[in-house]
Parts: C-alpha cells; sequence; structure tokens
C-alpha cells in the first residue's frame, strides 16, 4: 500500500468517529442545543468546529491543491481557519452535507496524485514550505484536532445541564 493509500484510509477511519459524534448530537433529544454551545464567550461552537472540518477540506481539494474555485462561497468566510464564529448555527443535516460533499472532493483531488509527489510543494502553499505529504499530515492531524474539540465541547455541553 502506497503513503497516499494508507493516509487516506487514515481519513477515511477520522471521518466515522467525526459522523457519530454528530450522529449522536442529532439522534439525542437531551442534546437539542449542542451544536450551538459554546465553552466561553466569543468561543466556537460544536457546529462551528464540524464545520470548520468540512470547509477546510473544501478549500484543500480546489485552492489549495487543484486551482478551483471552492464549493460553499457563503460558508467559506464563517468557517475557514481565522474566522469568527457567528451565532447563525447551521442544522445538523446541513453539517452532515458539507462534510460529505466536501470529503468527496478532497479525494477525488488528492486521487489524482501518487507516492512520486510527495515532495512537490503546491503553487499555493509553497510560501508556507509545505508539501504534498505535509498536506497529507495536515488533513489528519485537523480532523481528529476538530473533532476532538467539538467532543470536549459536547462533554461540558451535557455538564452544564
Amino acid at each position: 500500500m502506497s503513503t497516499v493509500e494508507r493516509l487516506l484510509a487514515a481519513m477515511q477511519f477520522n471521518r466515522t468517529r467525526t459522523l457519530a459524534l454528530l450522529d449522536k448530537i442529532e439522534h439525542d433529544a437531551e442534546l437539542h442545543g449542542a451544536l450551538a454551545y459554546r465553552p466561553g464567550p466569543g468561543r466556537a461552537h460544536i457546529a462551528w468546529q464540524l464545520m470548520h472540518i468540512g470547509i477546510t477540506e473544501e478549500l484543500f481539494a480546489t485552492e489549495r491543491l487543484a486551482d478551483k474555485k471552492a464549493a460553499y462561497a457563503e460558508l467559506v468566510p464563517r468557517f475557514k481557519g481565522g474566522s469568527t464564529p457567528d451565532d447563525d448555527i447551521p442544522t445538523a443535516a446541513q453539517i452532515r452535507q458539507v462534510l460529505l460533499d466536501s470529503r468527496q472532493h478532497l479525494l477525488a483531488t488528492l486521487r489524482t496524485f501518487d507516492d512520486s509527489q510527495l515532495t512537490w510543494m503546491p503553487p499555493a502553499l509553497a510560501e508556507r514550505k509545505l508539501s504534498f505529504l505535509d498536506v497529507l499530515h495536515i488533513l489528519n492531524w485537523h480532523e481528529g484536532h476538530h473533532q476532538g474539540q467539538a467532543h470536549i465541547t459536547l462533554n461540558l455541553y451535557k455538564a452544564s445541564r
């Protein structure tokens, strides 16, 4: 199995954990307000954490690796890195759709590469000196990082009730 294939398999596993968290929130009536819950003033709510995963993947699938326009133009400014979480909370169904669509776009883009390109620096990331292999590692780390933040925020929400 190639390095690219191994890292794509890890990404697929990571997504199961993110969707399981969303399933838990979506199907538990006691968690009705969880998507909007913030652990403190000005902090990101659970919905922002999960949408941020999807929007970041969309940006990598398009602008950062393929020189294409990102889908969800209206959502990118709200959920990309560095954005300030607002009070317009997406539904679980909207979050799920962004996670599914952006992952399909990302996998389609990533599958155009192979191990011979691991050291290649995408032009959009050259200033940051990130290779394609770095991108694969970042994408795997990124989802786990934000899924973990969403998970602890869910635990804080449950403890606050």
